[in-house]
């Protein structure tokens, strides 16, 4: 048997067993094991590779923090032009992505494992892309200019420690953003979805837009795009991909200048917006957007009378609610075994409220604990709308 038939046929399989399990001279058990968990991960992530035998992947890590084809897809939506570079190419799938909107691409990647896994799998896939095995520095200094570049930066220190800030992450974008915007009209940076946005924007110059990607509803990226002497306010754009929730774009000074429309009691619909519009901080802008009312200007929890089916955020009918008090369970909560909990605005964490409540997890009812414009503390027995 070999390593490629031993792949093929425990593709499925655990792969801590297969380590304990298979000793076979004929197989090269590290090649097998690693493609193998790697094309289990990828098989969400990046479907399209995950089931291609002549692609190659590298170590457990890298596959973990590459982009998915979702993402890196809705990157190279915002990008095109002639010429393109990834300065911090790893697995690749974001360049390669990216590379189907230019004439030409260079992957510039320090990482020689990885530089070799990019040639082969690029040629696998028939993208046309120059690989540079060179630092994002070399490359920056002794390159023509290009019309786009892209830069994800490692978010782990020399420890393999999480990092968050920019600063900290490698290569450092803050001392590149100057040289990069010598070399090309326009730059994507890809940063955490933990990075606190306003300081981003104190840190980056140049910053046109900015997009708050999540994926069915989990917050993934930041993208910041820099261009040459853009000296205006950026443009967010708020999208929650795999949904068909609507993306919302806005300024800070339009959220910053407009009025709020606040709720005196809960209406018939209750919404909540998506993981990207939270992290965005499009909260007063909503109400006028879509005809809704705030319960509270902190509680970001909105309410109407008649459902706006286009909200981006999940919906739920709202069957009761009443104050929250020490009668709730006996009340609005009879027969109320199992339920999912949110708090928002609220004075306890949702472990205290469902201890308090002896109420275990469920998907049916769903049980909102917020406060009102009027500094009620409430509580809201909700159901979910379909679909959405």
């Amino acid at each position: 048997m070999t390593t490629r038939q031993f792949i093929e046929e425990h593709l499925h399989d655990d792969v801590r067993e297969l380590a304990l399990k298979y000793r076979n001279a004929e197989v090269d058990m590290a090649l097998a094991l690693r493609q193998i968990e790697a094309r289990q991960l990828l098989r969400k992530k990046v479907p399209s590779w995950s089931d291609n035998p002549d692609l190659l992947f590298p170590a457990h890590l890298s596959v973990e923090q590459c982009s998915s084809e979702a993402t890196a897809q809705y990157k190279a939506s915002l990008l095109h032009g002639d010429s393109f570079a990834d300065l911090t190419g790893g697995l690749g799938v974001d360049c390669h992505f990216i590379s189907q909107h230019f004439k030409t691409t260079d992957y510039v990647e320090l990482n020689p494992d990885l530089c070799a896994l990019a040639k082969n799998n690029f040629n696998v896939l028939g993208s046309k892309i120059n690989v540079e095995d060179i630092s994002a520095e070399t490359y920056l200094n002794n390159c023509k200019p290009v019309d786009c570049v892209f830069i994800d930066p490692a978010r782990r220190d020399h420890y393999g420690r999480k990092t968050v800030s920019i600063a900290d992450c490698t290569p450092n974008v803050i001392e590149l953003q100057d040289l990069m915007l010598q070399k090309t009209k326009k730059v994507m940076v890809k940063l955490s979805p933990m990075l606190d946005i306003s300081k981003a924007l104190e840190e980056l110059r140049h910053v046109s837009e900015v997009h708050v990607v999540a994926v069915a509803n989990e917050c993934k990226e930041l993208l910041f795009i820099l261009e040459q002497g853009f000296e205006e306010s950026p443009v967010f754009t708020c999208v929650n991909l795999q949904s068909e929730q609507p993306k919302v774009q806005f300024t800070q000074d339009e959220e910053r200048n407009a009025a709020v429309a606040l709720a005196k009691e809960v209406s018939q619909y209750l919404y909540e917006p998506n993981a990207a519009v939270m992290k965005g901080g499009c909260y007063k802008l909503l109400t006028q957007r879509f005809g809704i009312q705030k319960l509270h200007r902190n509680s970001h929890l909105y309410t109407s009378d008649q459902l706006v089916a286009n909200f981006p955020g999940r919906i739920f009918t709202v069957d009761d609610w009443a104050p929250f008090n020490k009668k709730i369970k006996q009340t609005l909560l009879a027969g109320v075994e199992k339920a999912s909990i949110a708090t928002r605005n609220f004075p306890l964490s949702v472990a205290e409220l469902r201890k308090s409540l002896k109420i275990t997890d469920g998907d049916k009812v769903f049980l909102f604990a917020t406060t009102l414009s009027d500094g009620r503390f409430i509580l809201l027995k909700t159901a979910q709308l379909a679909n959405n």
